[in-house]
């Protein structure tokens, strides 16, 4: 399995981030592709890469709730990173008007620029949205091309939302909500072509049944890939090579 997005490098695993990932691996967690958020992990997100090359990925990016004053700063030393060294991805970026609106324009801009430096590296983006489908989507339609692509990381829309986004080749990147009684994806998971489909965990955050509520973990993908299955009435194992396989063909390696 792979999961596509999860923060091993978050302060919640700075006490047992090492057993966390064993527990991962041994659950059958092949790789892991870490999103940035902001220049403040950089450095923890490269000493990861070094000490596992074979598992983790990393990529580079401004993560939206994290555009603020110094916005242009942030955006200068990710433009910086990108000169400097390969990634898998540039994510995660996008729009959250969720917990504040005050910079929603700046969040607009930010988002607008990591897309096209993602072009000129020809590489794929990871979207985080929040409350702020439109606002999203309407970004992504001025930059439609066919170097436009990548994962709606953690995606709780509509099965239009849904359809939209696999229509602008995107993948749909599914986590811990599709095991909440009150998710609504499992309601149409199974009529998405599962080609749209990836695995992750978002861990820290949005652990599955029944450790909702509680630190999540990669380890914990087995769960999500579970439950996938069932919505689309194949097994596990058929779940976990398709969604492997649409993981690498988005990220290359």
């Amino acid at each position: 399995m792979i999961d596509t997005h999860t923060h091993l490098y978050a302060e919640a695993f700075d006490k047992d981030r090492e057993e966390v990932i064993a527990a991962a691996l041994n659950a059958g967690v092949s790789k892991f592709y870490l999103p940035a958020i902001d220049s403040t992990y950089v450095e923890k997100m490269y000493a990861l890469e070094k000490k596992y090359p074979d598992s983790i990925r990393l990529m580079a990016g401004l993560h939206p709730t994290h555009v603020k004053e110094n916005v242009e700063e942030e955006l200068h030393k990710v433009k910086l990173q990108l000169q400097q060294r390969n990634f898998s991805a540039i994510g995660e970026i996008g729009i959250d008007l969720y917990w504040d609106r005050t910079y929603i324009k700046e969040q607009q801009n930010a988002f607008s620029l990591q897309i096209e430096w993602a072009k000129h590296h020809q590489l794929p983006i990871v979207i985080h949205c929040r409350d702020a489908f439109d606002e999203v989507f309407e970004v992504l339609e001025s930059h439609k091309d066919d170097q436009l692509y990548g994962i709606f990381h953690c995606f709780t829309g509509t099965e239009e939302q849904a359809l939209r986004a696999v229509a602008m080749q995107f993948k749909l990147g599914i986590g811990g909500v599709i095991t909440f009684k009150n998710g609504k994806i499992d309601q149409f998971l199974h009529r998405l072509p599962l080609e749209s489909i990836v695995l992750e965990t978002d861990a820290p955050y949005l652990a599955p049944s029944p450790y909702r509520g509680k630190r999540n973990e990669s380890a914990y993908l087995p769960l999500i890939c579970n439950r996938v299955a069932a919505c689309f009435g194949l097994s596990s194992s058929e779940i976990e090579a398709v969604t492997s396989q649409n993981a690498l063909a988005v990220f290359g390696k």
